[in-house]
């Protein structure tokens, strides 16, 4: 989902060149790096229904709509939709989004960037709740 077409070819032909045995033991640590990508390709592009996202161009729509966001709810919903399912707490979202010590924030805070969050997402009453509220820990994205 996250990987392109020639991200999934080469990983599929390295799959294919490690199980045969044509991947010397001793690689160097930069044969696993990424590639430098060219300026037209995105490294994060999700589409989900009629939800797009694309993390470099800090872009999100929904059925076409740019949805103007915030940076912290931007950055809310690039953590929770690059991990769909994954349940993340209050402390863990303000950790690495507001990446400073939570205990100066709230709850609260989280909670209402979500809110807004989940407001501007829903641009029609038929469109997907995409931000899954898990009582008493915290959010996660979902289908």
């Amino acid at each position: 989902m996250l990987l392109n077409a020639n991200q999934k070819k080469e990983l599929t032909q390295f799959v294919r060149d490690y199980e045969a045995g044509n991947i010397p033991v001793d690689v160097p640590f930069s044969f696993f790096q990424e590639k430098q990508n060219t300026p037209d390709q995105s490294l994060t592009e999700i589409r989900e229904g009629d939800l797009y996202f694309c993390l470099e161009q800090r872009l999100v729509t929904v059925r076409g709509q740019v949805i103007p966001l915030t940076v912290k709810e931007f950055d809310i919903f690039s953590l929770l939709i690059q991990h769909p399912g994954r349940v993340y707490s209050y402390e863990v979202i303000l950790d690495l989004v507001w990446q400073e010590d939570y205990t100066y924030y709230s709850r609260k805070a989280v909670n209402n960037h979500i809110s807004n969050l989940r407001r501007k997402i829903k641009v029609a009453p038929d469109v997907p709740d995409y931000v899954k509220s898990v009582y008493g820990i915290g959010y996660k994205f979902e289908i």
